[in-house]
């Protein structure tokens, strides 16, 4: 039962994904020619350094905020608009080796790194800093090689160890809490049709590759991948010591195709409709009859009358196999398991060959990141706010945030001028609508109530210890929330974290502070490039909160129906053409976008763009914006937003995400403003560009 505590939002969206493969914890995130980081990290950080400074006079980009330089003006607008703003940007920039996609997101995140090793390394000096040992035991790789597989060996001892699946079973809860996972997961979140009560959820689990796809459609592409993996499967096993690696290999690949045919798909996981199917524990143990799961349950003391099944057939399947596979294949899994979940703190031949399949083979990343850019993740990710207040304290300052309010305060006056003027909504539901909207919280920058990190114990020679009692601390914080008030102050992400999110149970939108600068915002910037920037990513989450899933709770968080038949056939209508538009978009031969599970994320990019576009004309106060560099104010939102999303990825990295990703590629975020009116007034596309849609055909739904 893997407990997603380092990032479990139940009901909650973010702007972008953030990594790779959710798998592989050492692989890195990031676009596809190559360029050396060891040539080029200097220069990189220092340009950022020059650009990033407090003390730079003007924006941070170009003369007015934008990069004018990086455009290609000689393609048409309505042709490629995302060529149009950044096509100079993409011929000129190469992916670092390091990363599998490259873009504003990653420009950021750099420097993000940048800052927060400058913070760390100030920290390794101080004797009581946690974050300083943390990061300390990271860097020691000597004594990592040194120990060798010797802190992990117990562990893989006790797996084993196990003589029936009774054994097995009670290792499950165990592995849970020191961050392995198993055949099913599980974490401890907001009850979605009572959200003032915390609830334990359990969903799928039980493969290795990122899709069940990936086990299942026959073509080129997955037999490939699926050739690699069992590869990387009998590598593992070698790794933990183990002999006759290419047959267990072959049997842990057959139990997980087999666990992947009972698996639910990423459009339905995505419902929370179909996934909010809450029963006692004696309906759990009927269902799941080939595991005891009120006992696994209970092993991991837990004190529950009530769970959330998200995928009930899955499970019931899952347990199924479970009880009819062979103990040795259910063995070697979660040996496997454990030898990936630890592979950033084992000596370089388990994490180089961890990183080779997962961010090499699934990504197309050639490298490892720098030691020390693993360091920081993995300090982030044990003591994430600690450093994140030193982070805010010294990189976020007061004026920006209190900018950004006025930002979001104004964003969220267009949405109620939306709602308002909505022709397709019922009154009764644009009231309930309304209320939704004045009930919103924002958090902007970091926490007011910070994590306390006091019971967790750190040790800088003891990288692999850290890990576990990590891990173990954030499983027991997790456990602790049932029974307990909800905390409305905590957050899903750090405040070095480039990305926003919105939080559906918590009727929230939360911006930290690393994605409050250039591309995004810059309060030297001009206006339009702030609201075509920022101010759509505002929309963006405000819309999360009126989409497909959205639009299912209501003004205290509740999963209810609150909407009229009526409504709910209108919005369903805009979303089908939406979907459709979507379909069409081919990435690569016979490889498209898929429209109904990209459907919230493009709906919260169409509504964001359209409310901020609003926001922005209303903050003219009726005036036209000055011509700058020969772009009308219109035009300088529109670009604006195209360059939030320059990005060149790997072909296997993009491969990957269309299978993956809840988001579109960058490219087709951009083109959503082809179904906004205001952009074909500003840069009046000819009837048969590409991106040219007649006014029927474009999709209006805010």
């Amino acid at each position: 039962m893997k407990i997603a505590t380092k990032f479990a939002l139940a009901g909650a969206v973010s702007l972008w994904a953030l990594s790779a493969s959710a798998i592989a914890q050492d692989a890195s995130s990031g676009p596809a020619a190559s360029a050396s980081p060891a040539d080029t990290e200097e220069a990189a950080k220092a340009a950022r350094a020059a650009a990033y400074s407090p003390d730079k006079d003007g924006p941070v980009l170009g003369s007015y905020g934008f990069d004018s330089a990086g455009m290609d003006t000689s393609a048409a607008p309505g042709e490629n608009f995302y060529r149009y703003a950044n096509g100079k940007w993409l011929d000129d920039t190469a992916i670092p080796s390091d990363k599998s996609n490259y873009g504003m997101f990653t420009v950021l995140a750099d420097l993000s790194n940048d800052r927060v090793r400058e913070v760390l390394e100030e920290e390794r000096n101080i004797e009581t800093s946690k974050a300083g040992a943390v990061y300390d035991s990271y860097l020691n790789a000597d004594l990592v090689e040194e120990l060798g597989m010797a802190p992990v060996n117990p562990w893989l001892d006790s797996i084993r160890g196990a003589q029936n699946k009774i054994a097995l079973q009670q290792l499950i809860p165990v592995a849970a809490r020191n961050g392995v996972g198993s055949v099913f997961g599980g974490y401890v979140g907001q009850d979605d049709k009572d959200p003032d009560n915390y609830i334990l959820s359990i969903y799928q689990s039980g493969t290795g590759l990122p899709d069940r796809d990936m086990y299942l459609v026959e073509n080129e592409k997955f037999a490939d991948i699926r050739a690699a993996y069992k590869v990387y499967l009998a590598d593992m096993l070698a790794l933990a010591g183990e002999e006759n690696t290419i047959a267990r290999a072959e049997a842990i690949f057959a139990f997980e195709k087999s666990v992947a045919e009972v698996q639910w798909t990423r459009e339905d996981s995505s419902d929370s409709t179909k996934t909010y199917n809450k029963m006692t524990l004696a309906e759990l143990d009927d269902m799941a009859w080939g595991m005891d799961m009120t006992a696994i349950l209970k092993a991991s003391s837990l004190k529950i009358d009530h769970v959330i099944v998200a995928q009930p057939s899955a499970i019931k399947g899952i347990a199924k196999l479970f009880a009819e596979a062979d103990l040795g294949v259910l063995k070697d899994q979660m040996l496997v398991n454990s030898l990936r979940s630890f592979a950033n703190v084992l000596p370089d031949k388990v994490a180089d060959r961890n990183f080779a399949f997962y961010g090499t083979k699934l990504s197309g990343t050639p490298e490892r990141e720098a030691r020390w850019k693993r360091g920081v993740g993995f300090t982030e990710g044990v003591v994430g706010e600690d450093v994140g207040k030193s982070y805010a304290e010294r990189f976020f300052p007061a004026e920006t945030k209190a900018e950004m309010k006025k930002l979001v305060d104004n964003v969220l006056a267009a949405m109620g001028r939306r709602i308002e003027g909505l022709s397709w909504m019922q009154p009764a539901t644009k009231a309930k609508a309304r209320q939704k909207l004045a009930n919103f919280t924002t958090k902007i920058g970091y926490p007011d109530q910070w994590r306390d990190y006091s019971a967790l114990e750190v040790r800088r020679d003891d990288l692999f210890g850290n890990m576990i009692r990590s891990n173990n601390f954030d499983y027991d914080d997790n456990m602790a929330k049932l029974g307990s008030p909800i905390r409305r102050w905590e957050w899903g992400m750090l405040p070095q974290t480039v990305n926003a999110y919105a939080n559906f149970s918590m009727n929230e939108i939360v911006f930290p502070a690393a994605i409050l600068q250039a591309p995004f915002f810059d309060p030297k910037a001009d206006a339009a490039v702030n609201y075509g920037g920022i101010g759509a990513v505002i929309g963006h989450e405000i819309s999360h909160h009126f989409d497909d899933q959205g639009a299912k709770y209501d003004e205290k968080g509740r999963l209810s129906d609150w909407w009229t038949p009526s409504d709910v056939k209108a919005f369903e209508a805009a979303g089908k053409k939406l979907i459709a538009q979507y379909d069409a978009y081919e990435i690569f031969p016979g490889a498209f976008v898929k429209g109904e599970y990209t459907l919230g994320e493009n709906i919260g990019d169409l509504a964001g763009l359209t409310i901020a576009y609003d926001a922005y004309r209303a903050s003219l106060n009726g005036a036209e914006a000055p011509v700058i560099d020969g772009m009308t104010g219109d035009q300088r939102f529109f670009l604006s937003w195209a360059q939030v999303w320059r990005r060149k990825y790997r072909d296997a990295e993009l491969q990957r995400r269309l299978i993956t990703d809840s988001h579109s590629p960058s490219e087709q975020r951009a083109w959503v403003v082809r179904n906004l009116d205001k952009w074909y007034d500003a840069f009046n596309p000819e009837k048969d560009d590409k991106l040219f849609l007649n006014p029927e055909d474009r999709v209006r739904i805010w």
